[in-house]
């Protein structure tokens, strides 16, 4: 096995090390040497590829935000119906908030923001503004095609992912008892779905 590919094996142990210990112990208990431990590398190799615990929290950030955020969301095809269309996004949406590594990143962001804030504005950028982006260009090919009425589409993209995150999404971020089976997720997002075609459709419900 070559240098590099021996390098971007320990890399990924030591990320998944870093996920496991800022899981359960926050960025401020957590240790580097503890997190090395559980990475299953030595303190020196952890120092080879990061230099300080706060590189180490930027670097999970990133790694995290590439394989939980930005490749979950899949730009739809303007040919299929709408609504539809609408219902799938949502549901794509909220199955990506409710996934354990979306909820370590935003636990994370929300408690170390004040010290690193550029974390969060990694989080955001990476994740919630990039599938803004996504929805806004196709609600806009959904207005030239004359399926929904002109509006702004990155103002009606936000409006459309915060009716989906009703009841359930801020409820699961504080722990509490919520029922996040399919019937009550289908539920909230099928109400989204009606109240955002009742308000930008072409033929409004």
């Amino acid at each position: 096995m070559s240098r590099d590919v021996l390098s971007a094996v320990k890399r990924a142990q030591i990320i998944a090390g870093a996920e496991a210990v800022f899981s359960v112990d926050g960025y401020e208990r957590a240790s580097m040497t503890r997190i090395a431990a559980v990475a299953g590398v030595s303190k020196g190799t952890l120092y080879n590829h990061f230099t300080s615990k706060s590189d180490l929290l930027a670097a999970f950030m990133e790694e995290k935000i590439a394989r939980t955020l930005t490749s979950v969301f899949d730009v739809p095809s303007v040919d299929k119906g709408t609504e539809d269309t609408l219902y799938e996004i949502g549901m794509q949406m909220i199955e990506l908030m409710l996934a354990p590594g979306s909820r370590v990143l935003y636990r994370i962001a929300i408690s170390e923001t004040g010290k690193f804030p550029h974390l969060a504005k990694l989080l955001w950028d990476g994740g919630p503004q990039k599938a803004v982006g996504y929805m806004a260009r196709w609600l806009e090919a959904q207005v030239s095609a004359g399926r929904l009425r002109p509006m702004d589409a990155d103002f009606a993209a936000e409006q459309f992912f915060a009716l989906c995150q009703t009841r359930i999404v801020a409820r699961c971020r504080f722990e509490l008892p919520t029922d996040t089976s399919l019937l009550a997720i289908e539920r909230v997002i099928r109400a989204a779905t009606r109240l955002f075609l009742a308000e930008y459709g072409s033929n409004p419900l």
